[in-house]
This record gives structure tokens, sequence and C-alpha cells, in this order.
């Protein structure tokens, strides 16, 4: 074989071990992106290609044409090549700033990185607000901000003044000599003592010269272990003695006839006046204002330029998104919390710190949820019932695919036919082993497809344990289904849920009625506890921990009557998103219990 045929089948082996790997790890480079143009994302639980996307400042089809298999898919753990644009070239990889993204490898520090970059370690902390020894993990991405001016060493021209030695000639003075380098016969005498005597030719004396000098400050490096020392900084509680909170609703107050939404609004607004209330009786001081945001983003630009909001410790509120990113806008800027507490759906969070989102992204929902599932069921027949209804969760039903398939659990799946359902379920159940439903949709139309004749299998068959798994929804259909859930031994996942038969929830429908002389209304969830459980949980959180109180979110557990509260941040730069999840069980003994999720 000779050397060209053995460099040929070298690249052939080498490109076939490469596309090898590519497929394996769902992902294939793309060629034309030259080297340092790229850097990697490890994919984290509740994460979607449209938040790595939004959270990178790049677009989704940037992602799927550098990863052609996260088109169909991705899953936790696994590795997505982000393409970057050099900020030398100009172009912003956000709207207001310049950053490079930075993927840590291993044996990689915070000095090593501060060294990489040219960049002071404090600025790498500053605009990653979330590192600390914790999060500076392999794996992990960070952005690294371009070194200021400040930072880099300064180059200067001085005029200085230097001694040169000369030698005197025949027929020179001292007035030609002090003439030709202009300099004065006295600060010739000064450094040269022996002229008082006289002068004679031949010689040598010093003369001052002035000379331009490019002069080089440089900056003193700090030392590695001080540098490395900054992720571990301990942070003091910014105590204060009153707490200033801002609330922001569409009261729609100049309204005749007021919809069903502000009056919702209005009972959050009730609901928060008694948790301030109750923490008052605990010592706490407090100030609240509150404004109107109406639906109009030119009342919420007016609003934010009151003296109270730009005092506020917290600000609570704002619905429609264009309102929610002048809050947020706001927030950040004057370095003040903001909590959203309706909305889901909000890409603010992903690059705001001051952000803190209450309502679960559906994305983050969903994967805890198939979590709480599969450690659950992970050794029952599970059964996908999908009813074609037009209210699919797709999204769910997929991420439960995907946690199944990683951790190799099987699973049917049977399409709906109204005519021989019992049948064909009975076909798929598996006599031994206990049997789990889950059907694909969380509408009432399908729930009351499946509930009667499921109920009836199992009241017929109860060696197959037949148990229903589903959706926060179905809360709002107990009415029609409750003995039907407690038959089939239902678990619902929910990140919001009243037991009307607690203590605590009895309590405060008492004192609701007594302030407001109405019940609240039923909703899902409902408003009124929504604002109570808020306002305890940051209010409270805010007058133990401080102003800062992000840096003790591991020591703050708030169990709500509604909803309770665990935050994480969404990346090292961005906000935080309530993650925690209730299992609500109806048992077949007719009780409900309701236990918070901990994976």
């Amino acid at each position: 074989m000779n050397k060209t045929r053995r460099l040929t089948l070298f690249f052939l082996l080498s490109f076939s071990l490469i596309s090898s790997y590519s497929q394996q790890d769902n992902t294939t480079i793309n060629n034309n992106v030259p080297y340092g143009n790229i850097f990697h994302h490890t994919i984290e639980r509740g994460q979607t290609v449209y938040s790595i996307a939004t959270m990178y400042g790049v677009s989704e089809e940037d992602i799927y044409r550098m990863n052609p298999g996260s088109k169909e898919s991705i899953k936790a753990g696994a590795v997505l090549i982000i393409p970057q644009k050099d900020s030398a070239t100009g172009t912003a990889l956000s709207t207001s700033e310049f950053y490079t993204f930075h993927t840590i490898q291993p044996k990689e520090t915070l000095y090593s990185l501060s060294i990489k970059y040219n960049i002071a370690a404090s600025r790498i902390i500053e605009v990653n607000p979330g590192l600390s020894v914790k999060t500076f993990q392999i794996g992990k991405t960070i952005r690294i901000p371009p070194t200021s001016i400040e930072e880099l060493p300064k180059t200067e021209i001085k005029t200085v003044t230097k001694e040169i030695d000369y030698r005197i000639q025949r027929q020179e003075t001292m007035y030609s000599i002090c003439r030709r380098f202009n300099v004065s016969s006295t600060e010739l005498i000064k450094r040269n003592p022996e002229l008082k005597n006289g002068m004679k030719a031949g010689m040598i004396i010093k003369i001052p010269v002035q000379a331009e000098e490019t002069v080089v400050t440089t900056i003193e490096a700090p030392q590695e272990r001080d540098v490395n020392a900054l992720l571990n900084k301990a942070v003091t509680i910014n105590r204060i003695n009153t707490l200033k909170v801002a609330l922001l609703l569409p009261f729609m107050a100049e309204e005749q006839v007021r919809s069903d939404a502000s009056l919702r609004f209005i009972e959050y607004y009730e609901g928060l006046l008694l948790a301030i209330d109750s923490l008052k009786n605990q010592g706490i001081s407090i100030s609240l204002s509150v404004y109107d945001t109406e639906n109009e983003t030119k009342k919420t630009k007016e609003i934010l330029k009151n003296k109270e909001l730009k005092e506020a410790n917290l600000i609570i509120g704002a619905v429609q998104n264009d309102q929610i990113a002048l809050v947020a806008d706001f927030a950040k800027k004057l370095q003040i919390k903001y909590v959203i507490p309706f909305t889901s759906r909000n890409d603010d969070v992903l690059s705001n710190n001051y952000i803190f989102q209450v309502n679960t992204p559906h994305s983050y929902l969903y994967a805890k949820a198939a979590q709480v599932c599969c450690n659950l069921f992970s050794d029952y027949n599970i059964i996908l019932v999908n009813t074609n209804d037009k209210e699919n969760k797709t999204d769910y039903i997929q991420t439960l695919k995907t946690e199944m398939t990683q951790r190799n659990l099987s699973w049917k799946e049977y399409t709906w036919k109204d005519d021989t359902y019992v049948e064909d379920l009975k076909a798929l159940l598996n006599p031994e082993k206990r049997n789990l439903v889950i059907p694909c949709s969380g509408s009432l139309e399908t729930l009351n497809k499946i509930r009667v004749p499921l109920r009836s299998l199992a009241e017929e068959t109860p060696e197959y344990g037949l148990t229903l798994y589903g959706y926060p929804e179905w809360q709002t259909y107990t009415r029609d289904c409750l003995d039907d859930f407690f038959a089939l031994n239902t678990h619902i996942y929910s990140n919001f849920y009243v037991d009307n038969l607690s203590e605590r929830t009895r309590e405060f429908y008492q004192k609701y009625r007594m302030w407001y002389s109405k019940p609240i209304y039923n909703s899902f969830p409902k408003y009124g506890i929504l604002g109570f459980d808020t306002g305890m949980y940051f209010l409270g959180t805010m007058n133990k921990f401080g102003t800062n109180f992000e840096n003790n979110l591991e020591k703050i557990f708030y169990d709500g009557i509604q909803t309770s509260f665990e935050f994480s941040q969404v990346n090292n730069w961005g906000g935080f998103v309530n993650t925690h999840l209730f299992l609500v069980h109806y048992k077949n003994n007719f009780t409900v219990s309701r236990n918070n999720v901990e994976l």
C-alpha cells in the first residue's frame, strides 16, 4: 500500500469515527463554522430548544442546523453545539451587550478563565451573578464580557528629562552650550559643580535634555488563590426596617362592569393584604403601593416614573408580556426584585437575575412530572390512551416517553375506539403487574370518555391494581368525577392544590369572608390564595434573609395553602423559576393527600 492510499484510508477511518460519535451524541457538527465560533451547552431538565436559543441570542434554526437530531427531541444531559459569533465582529449576541459564552472545561478555574480572556475575575462574576463554588462546574456555561478599557494596560507618551554625557569642544563657552541644549547655566552648574572652576576643552559634563518616551502602565496581576476565593465569598444579609412593596395589576378601575379577569386580580390583591396583615402581626413592617396598569404599556410607563417604584424593594405583578418586559428592565436597572405571579410563558426570566417566576413554565413542570411518574410507577404496566382529543398534552407525553426511554421502561399505546374500548384495554392489562393508565389529554371530554368504563373494569378485576395518572386541571372536575378518582386510586401532578379539609384552608376562608363579606371565587388556581401565599413567602423571606435572599434559597421553605415555592436559577446570569410540584393522591379509602415532590 503506497503512502497516498494509506493517507486516504486514514482520512476515511477518521471521518467514519467522527460521524459515529456525532450520531451517538445526537448531534452533527457543521463544518462551515470556524473553530472557536461554537460552544457546548449541556441540556438541563425543563429546557427546550426555544429557551436555549433565547438564552444565547440565537435562533432555533441555528441550533437545528448544527444539531439535526434536536429537531425531533432533546434530552437532559445531552450536549448541544451552539453557534457563537465573535464579539469582535461587532455583532451582539443580545440586544444590549456583547458576550462570549464559555463552557467550563476540566481543570479550569476562575483564575485561568480571567487569564485566558484577559478579563478581571470580578467582571466575570458580575455578569454571572449566580456563579459560586457550587455552580462553577464542568459542562456549565458562563458569559464572558468584553475586556473594558480600564482593564487593559495603558500606553502613554510622556516627556521625560534625561542626562547625557557631553565632551566640551574647542572654543565652546558656557553660553553656547546652554543655548545649544536649552538649559540654564544654573542647572548646568548644579549637575556639574566643577564648572565653577572654569570650562576646558575635553571635559565631560552631564547635560539634562528632554525626550518623548512611550510608557506602559502595567496592571498588577492578582494572586490565583485570591481570585478563586471570590467564588466562596461570604454574602452579608441586606436587612431593611420597612419592606416597600409595589403591586401592579390590571384592575380596570375605570370600567363600569368589570370582567371576570379583573375581579380575579382584585381577589389576588385582597389575598396579598391578608398576608401583609398576618406578617404585621408578627412585627414585620411593610409599606404597600398599588397601581392599576389597565391593559396598556403607556400606563405602565407612567407608573414606572413614580418615586415609590424607584424606592421599592419588591415589585409584584404585570400580566401582559409587553408590560412585563417594561417592568423587568426597570427592576434590573434599579436592582429591585420582581415577582411575576401569573404567566408561565415569559422570556425575560432567561436573562434577568432579578426575576422570580411563580407559575412554573410547562417544560419544567412536565420534566418534573415525568420524573415523578417514572419513580412511582417504574414496575407498573404503563398504558398511554390517546383519544385523539384536540387538547392532547403532546409536549408532556413526549417528555414522559423520553424519560421512560432513558430509564429503559416499556409502555403500551392505545388509540381510543368507542365500541371496543373496554375489551381492547383488557387485552393490554398485565395480570402479573399493577397497571397504570395515562390519558394523553387532560380535557374533561377525555376524562368523561374513560372514567366510567375504567372504573367498572377496576371494580370487576381488582387484582389488576388499576391506577389513573392525570393532570392539574382535573382538580376542577371533582364535582362530577371525585368518586371515580377515589375508585381508580388516581394520582395528579400539579403546582397548585388546595386541601379544602385542612385547618389552615378553613381559617383562610373564614378570614377572607370576614374581611370582604364574600366567598372566595372558585377558580384554578384560586387567586386570593395565590396572593396570600406569594405575600407570605416573599415578604417573610425578605424580612428574614434580606433583599438578597436568593443567596439562601436552599434554607427557605414555605408550605403554602395552595402554592409552595422551590426556586431554581435558569442559568448563571438569569432569573428564577418555581419548580415546586405537588403529587395529589385520591386514595381508595376516600382520603386525599398532597405530597411535596422531592427528587
